[in-house]
């Protein structure tokens, strides 16, 4: 199937690493333009060589107010336009709600939250007033399965996650009337560094997995190109009559539709 991506542009929030990046790449093997911002300058400029001439990689963070329209600007400059957005951030730190203090709750906002609103809010604003406008605009979220179900000593993410799933059903009502999309994405596990270390965090790192996987339908993790796949088609215009939606990519772990 062609998903119709040629030349589209895309920028890619937490885009140099895990999730993000196995977008950035799924994207790029269809013929689109990315931009893949990065925290680290190390994974900035391993991202760049990898993905090369079809995408540019940019240091930046969602918790800065000013990385949104910096990359919505240097999209346009370098490629032209842009069509869209996928807002991924870096799970917040493991811990239960009584391990968890206010200064990490607040961080964790800043980064998990009122980062990627904001990103998604001026993503939209841009593809709404943009001459001329986008075609089938989208922006995607993200997030993880415990947006629907709690994940043990992941306080964070649980308290966060929710809220940015209604942040796609709502911004759906609000951006539709002008053709854009929204959705989200809720990986389980996925075969990340990410996961990596939250299986380490136990101590045994294969009995975890272990654990993990027996309650898990087809019995493995997924890996980040079954995760960046579904990314792609979701941001194509393929996916054009798919928004305010949460879609679950977790071998069938969440037990709740």
């Amino acid at each position: 199937m062609d998903l119709e991506l040629h030349d589209r542009v895309f920028i890619i929030t937490g885009g140099t690493r895990g999730l993000g990046f196995a977008t950035a790449e799924a994207l790029v093997r269809e013929g689109a333009r990315v931009v893949a911002i990065g925290r680290s300058a190390e994974d900035v400029k391993q991202a760049q060589e990898l993905l090369g001439g079809s995408a540019m990689a940019l240091c930046g963070d969602l918790a800065d107010p000013d990385m949104p329209l910096r990359a919505i600007s240097r999209a346009v400059e370098v490629f032209g336009r842009v069509d869209g957005a996928m807002i991924s951030v870096g799970g917040p730190p493991p811990g239960t709600v009584l391990q968890r203090s206010d200064a990490d709750w607040v961080q964790a906002f800043e980064s998990v939250f009122l980062g990627a609103v904001r990103m998604a809010r001026l993503t939209c604003a841009h593809l709404m007033t943009a001459n001329p406008p986008s075609r089938n605009g989208v922006v995607g979220f993200v997030l993880s399965v415990s947006a629907r179900q709690s994940i043990p000593s992941l306080s964070l993410s649980n308290g966060l996650r929710p809220g940015l799933a209604m942040v796609v059903s709502d911004l759906a009502d609000e951006v539709g009337p002008y053709g854009l999309r929204t959705f989200g994405l809720l990986p389980g596990r996925i075969a990340t560094a990410r996961i990596e270390s939250l299986d380490a965090a136990t101590g045994d790192p294969e009995v975890a997995r272990a654990q993990a996987e027996a309650i898990i339908p087809l019995r493995r993790y997924g890996t980040p190109r079954e995760f960046g796949d579904c990314a792609a088609f979701l941001l194509s215009p393929r996916a054009s009559y798919i928004t305010g939606t949460c879609l679950a990519i977790d071998g069938g772990m969440l037990r709740m539709p």
